[in-house]
């Protein structure tokens, strides 16, 4: 079928950044098509359902304070949130040693790591300061920073094991991928576009603060209701895309054709290489979506009857090494009573577990937890439900594109460049909160208003805009001790040590020097 119609815009992905850039240019009386190659509606974000449990989230999940375009967003169409519980002791577990967490780092008795891992965090929020949000290509150290891995940094930068391997997990956790595939530029950027590492990492007051009741895949929906079922269109694979100097001309996988005036291509930058342009991609832009890969990732949810970790004292929330990265309680206020667990297979162990059945990988992830929660009720669950995102043939990872090193500095500068009447949105073009809903949002609009402008309906400096706080979730300043905010790193305490060692031993020969002058005198 082709369709005589021309319509105005044509966006390519139904997830939350697409739907969000349909959703402002409907709004602003533009005639849009939403094309989703998928047979659901969400993109990253997926809702399960079972009477067993009611639902569950298995893609994104997560909203916390200065994420406020997904929560005005949220607020507009009905969707309210509740705020995860995180009361317990924090676990940590590192080649076979378990360690309670306080504050932002696992216990040691050896104040040397301590102070390491101090120095780690505060020093990724001092280096991503340097870094413009919006072209993290263009500063003195960008270069430098974009060809090493977060591995080799890592490696000459801290003193001890623990605090590397602190920092391996928390790839695995963030971004799905291993320090030794990730540029170090791109790790400073993400940490800094989530406003900075506490706000990344913590859950009260952070990131991980708060979910939305029904679901996160519930925004998307009722974005969808919106529109109508006359502007999304689903299994529609997008496989041509050329275009003129007068429109666009889309052809799905049906054998559909539609034309528009601008297209948006919501999608991350791997799965562009499916699309066949014509003309073709720029040169610059063609190696990009070569370089651009998906994170590995198993989101796992397993169900108890009751929540044993609390007999311990345990929050639920663990930083682990090897099959799952991470594990938190998920605080559902559903789950007809159950109690469930997310965990989070990631990075090289999602790939080495993707071959088992569901079940073997049930089985496993049920014999770890009985190692990091100490109690052997890990090992019977009342149900078990996943989702592998490598398997996602029009997504393919999640839960965000990541960059290995040179890619930034070299190729970046086209992320989100028009080509003629091609736009780009998708959270990985985000210059906040890249990789979560919140981003998604940020990109989506961000690219409807580009056209809105192009149109010569708003001016250029409307394009981008700053959100406001969100009344009802503020950002609270996180709290340090002054200990904290001015402990050295270990180098730095060896060079004062020395330093002081050094004086101090001048200073004895100054002094047996002037004594023994003086005696010669006398």
């Amino acid at each position: 079928m082709t369709s005589e119609r021309i319509l105005d815009v044509i966006v390519v992905g139904a997830g939350i950044s697409g739907l969000s850039a349909a959703k402002l240019l409907h709004e602003s009386g533009q005639d849009v098509l939403v094309l989703e190659a998928n047979d659901r509606i969400g993109g990253r974000t997926c809702n399960f359902y079972d009477k067993e449990i009611d639902y569950t989230d298995l893609g994104g999940a997560y909203m916390g304070p200065t994420q406020d375009r997904i929560y005005r967003l949220s607020q507009e169409l009905g969707v309210d949130n509740f705020r995860c519980n995180d009361d317990g002791e924090a676990v940590a577990y590192n080649r076979g040693k378990w360690r309670l967490v306080s504050g932002q780092y696992p216990d040691t008795w050896n104040p040397f790591i301590s102070l390491d891992l101090n120095h780690f965090w505060h020093l990724i929020d001092k280096m991503g300061k340097k870094i413009p949000m919006d072209h993290p290509w263009d500063f003195p150290e960008a270069e430098e920073w974009d060809s090493m891995t977060v591995k080799e940094w890592a490696e000459k930068t801290f003193w001890f094991q623990l605090t590397r391997d602190f920092i391996t997990v928390h790839c695995c956790c963030g971004l799905c991928a291993e320090d030794k595939d990730l540029s170090l530029l791109y790790f400073l950027w993400y940490i800094k576009g989530c406003c900075g590492y506490l706000r990344y990492s913590s859950t009260q007051n952070g990131a991980q603060e708060r979910k939305f009741v029904g679901g996160s895949q519930k925004i998307s929906l009722k974005i969808a209701e919106q529109l109508g079922k006359d502007r999304v269109y689903l299994s529609n694979a997008v496989t041509c895309v050329s275009q003129d100097a007068g429109c666009v001309t889309v052809t799905t996988a049906t054998g559909d054709s539609y034309k528009a005036r601008y297209i948006i291509a919501a999608l991350p930058p791997a799965m562009l290489n499916k699309i066949a342009f014509t003309p073709n991609l720029p040169s610059l832009r063609n190696q990009l979506n070569q370089r651009y890969p998906m994170g590995a990732v198993i989101k796992t949810m397993m169900y108890y009857e009751r929540p044993f970790w609390r007999d311990s004292g345990y929050s639920g929330s663990v930083l682990a090494d090897g099959i799952i990265s991470e594990i938190r309680y998920d605080g559902s206020q559903t789950s007809k009573g159950h109690h469930p667990l997310v965990g989070f297979m990631s990075g090289d162990g999602a790939k080495e577990h993707c071959h088992l059945s569901k079940e073997e990988r049930r089985d496993r992830i049920a014999q770890r937890y009985a190692i990091l929660l100490k109690n052997d009720l890990a090992l019977k669950p009342i149900f078990y439900v996943e989702k592998n995102w490598m398997e996602e043939p029009y997504i393919g990872g999640g839960y965000v594109g990541f960059t290995p090193p040179g890619v930034i500095t070299k190729y970046c500068k086209v992320l989100r460049e028009p080509i003629g009447r091609l736009y780009f949105a998708g959270t990985e073009t985000a210059t906040k909160w890249s990789g979560y809903m919140d981003g998604a949002v940020q990109a989506g609009e961000r690219a409807a208003r580009e056209i809105l402008h192009a149109m010569g309906k708003i001016s250029k400096d409307e394009i981008w805009q700053e959100e406001p706080e969100a009344e009802d979730m503020p950002a609270l300043p996180f709290e340090e001790t002054f200990l904290d905010r001015h402990l050295p790193s270990v180098s730095g305490f060896l060079r004062f040590v020395g330093a002081s060692l050094f004086l101090s031993a001048m200073g004895g020969a100054l002094w047996m020097t002037k004594d023994t002058l003086q005696r010669i005198i006398n």
